[in-house]
């Protein structure tokens, strides 16, 4: 009986100790995104900045990266605040590892004013987050479609 009792430990402790060095399971990326391209379409700031890592970085390419959820959050509420809809019409989307592209145009009502811009975005996913987020598109295009004369001041770009 020790035996059995033996050779029944020697099967399942390593299969345990196996288990728990297992890497812990990750969200699918494309998931992630389209959780996060959900949370713009329903305005929900906060859920936005809680999809970026604590060390996070979106960076629209023509102006410097905004690093760190706190110093995102701050961003996505300074646009959010003149955001009264938005949607993100996806094109397409592709994924390679762990990032993820999207080709889209975003349609919104900012201040009143309706205006559209295409946007190719490159997230980078970490878990179920976002690790980063880089925006290409015309500056001066979405500038004007949202209705302003000149470029708003950028936020910080430290957290």
């Amino acid at each position: 009986m020790l035996r059995s009792l033996l050779i029944a430990l020697a099967l399942v402790l390593p299969a345990a100790s196996l288990a728990a060095k297992e890497p812990m399971m990750h969200s699918d990326p494309k998931t992630v995104v389209q959780t996060m391209i959900d949370a713009w379409d329903h305005r929900d700031w906060k859920k936005v900045t809680d999809l970026f890592t604590d060390d996070g970085v979106l960076h629209s390419m023509m102006l410097e990266p905004i690093v760190g959820k706190e110093a995102i959050g701050k961003r996505i509420d300074l646009l959010g605040a003149g955001t009264e809809s938005i949607t993100l019409n996806i094109h397409n989307i592709a994924v390679t590892g762990n990032t993820v592209f999207i080709e889209r145009t975003d349609e919104f009502v900012f201040n009143g004013h309706a205006g559209k811009v295409p946007v190719v975005g490159v997230l980078e996913v970490e878990g179920d987050k976002i690790k980063a987020w880089r925006e290409y598109y015309d500056r001066a295009e979405l500038v004007a479609a949202m209705g302003l004369e000149k470029d708003f001041h950028p936020a910080p770009t430290t957290h």
